[in-house]
């Protein structure tokens, strides 16, 4: 490890000192939050892998190193990607008591989750997918079609917080009567999991995510109770009949529940995050829209350079090594995705936004191996009809000046909160209807 203002008495849990580097890491505030890979460029140089006092963490911000963390589910386990990472207060816990809310595994935090997704995978195949296309193509219209004569918007509030949400839902197979309220509780999964809520805030998180918990098993309710109902739910459905002992109603619940998040919150957040990247870098942008067949690879450099997912958590199952340090049994790690997504043994020159780079697709930001994201063909499909969409109706946008961009304090999920864009209303609109 790499000897920087070492405390003799900082240590970590192997004995190493710990360095002023990883003293000073906080993901919760500064300079993660403003930009989680670039905060961590100098780390990735010279301490690719530290542990964090704050967290009781080791921190992994290099790819090579990330990827064989995700690969070797014999040594590393999932088991606490959805463990707060925030300890739980008594009062919290008696709140999610009252909603009767009981954790389970989930698709993201089992070890051993291959039988569960080889009976749940069909619905995310390509083909399946892209049968939403027309859907989502028509949708994105719909809330283009409030704006396009304004001259203004905010991205996320008029397009982005809504769109990824009600796609979700109709792949899911729910009413879409509860997009607000699936929105305004689902985002309490970030903070209540991934952030560092305290005293009132955590209570008021844990009633947040207990009434999630309880919407979520309403609305599964009202579709085991249709002899109609089609989408991920009812199949969800289909194979409990087929497997009762793989599918408890709890498990469901817990599955579901976090499909929801996953399904829309990350997609969000992803395709906020293009935007602003697009839109700083006018040249890509400008590139697009005069050549739509572009899109797809910006979608995959968009990923890679700004993604929403910026970390995922594994615990050693065994004593080990990564990056040359030695990581102790129940040793929890923070392996940081988008650090990786820079690391420039991988990707050349990679603080440099580039729509043309070659091997884009490699980022991390899905995951890889066993645990690699379900849902990516339908984040890619959304996020290149979106983009697509917005760029052939509003080529000529821009960003707002001055505008402050603020992310939800957390450790794994990132997206602004809003994205101001203007443009002039006269300026050859483009009807939905265009070919």
């Amino acid at each position: 490890m790499t000897v920087q203002q070492y405390s003799s008495k900082s240590l970590s849990p192997n004995g190493c000192p710990v360095s002023g580097l990883a003293a000073g890491f906080d993901p919760f505030r500064g300079p993660y939050q403003v930009d989680p890979s670039s905060s961590l460029r100098e780390a990735r140089a010279e301490e690719p892998v530290f542990y964090s006092p704050e967290l009781d963490y080791w921190v992994v911000t290099r790819y090579e190193d990330v990827k064989r963390v995700f690969k070797n589910p014999d040594e590393f386990s999932a088991t606490i990607a959805l463990e707060p990472i925030t300890p739980i207060s008594d009062e919290a816990m008696e709140i999610l008591g009252q909603y009767a809310y009981v954790p389970d595994n989930s698709l993201v935090n089992e070890d051993d989750q291959s039988v569960h997704r080889r009976l749940l995978a069909e619905p995310f195949g390509a083909d399946s997918v892209a049968t939403l296309e027309p859907r989502i193509r028509a949708v994105v219209n719909s809330y283009l079609d409030r704006v396009v004569r304004m001259g203004k918007a905010d991205l996320v509030d008029d397009l982005l917080y809504e769109v990824p949400c009600i796609i979700a839902l109709i792949f899911l197979g729910a009413p879409d009567e509860d997009i607000e309220k699936v929105r305004s509780l689902s985002v309490s999964q970030a903070l209540f999991t991934w952030g560092r809520p305290d005293g009132e805030e955590q209570s008021r998180v844990a009633d947040t995510f207990g009434r999630y918990w309880q919407f979520t098993g309403e609305l599964l309710d009202k579709v085991k109770a249709d002899p109609n109902a089609t989408g991920w739910m009812a199949h969800i459905f289909d194979m409990q009949r087929q497997h009762p002992d793989l599918f408890s109603d709890n498990y469901v619940q817990n599955l579901v529940m976090g499909g929801i998040f996953a399904a829309h919150e990350t997609t969000t957040n992803a395709t906020g995050n293009a935007f602003r990247t697009l839109l700083e870098n006018r040249v890509a942008w400008d590139e697009i829209c005069a050549n739509p067949d572009l899109i797809p690879k910006a979608v995959e450099e968009c990923l890679r350079y700004s993604g929403s997912v910026v970390a995922w958590r594994r615990r050693a199952i065994v004593d080990t090594t990564v990056g040359g340090v030695k990581i102790p049994a129940g040793g929890k790690l923070l392996l940081v995705t988008s650090s990786a997504n820079r690391d420039d043994d991988i990707f050349p020159d990679p603080d440099e936004f580039d729509i043309h780079r070659g091997n884009a697709r490699r980022h991390l930001t899905f995951g890889i191996g066993v645990h690699t994201c379900l849902g990516a063909t339908l984040a890619r499909l959304e996020m290149k009809v979106i983009l697509g969409e917005v760029a052939r109706r509003l080529p000529h946008m821009r960003l707002v000046e001055g505008q402050e961009f603020r992310y939800l304090p957390n450790t794994s999920f990132r997206g602004p909160e809003h994205l101001l864009i203007e443009w002039d209303p006269t300026a050859n609109p483009v009807p939905a209807d265009r070919p």
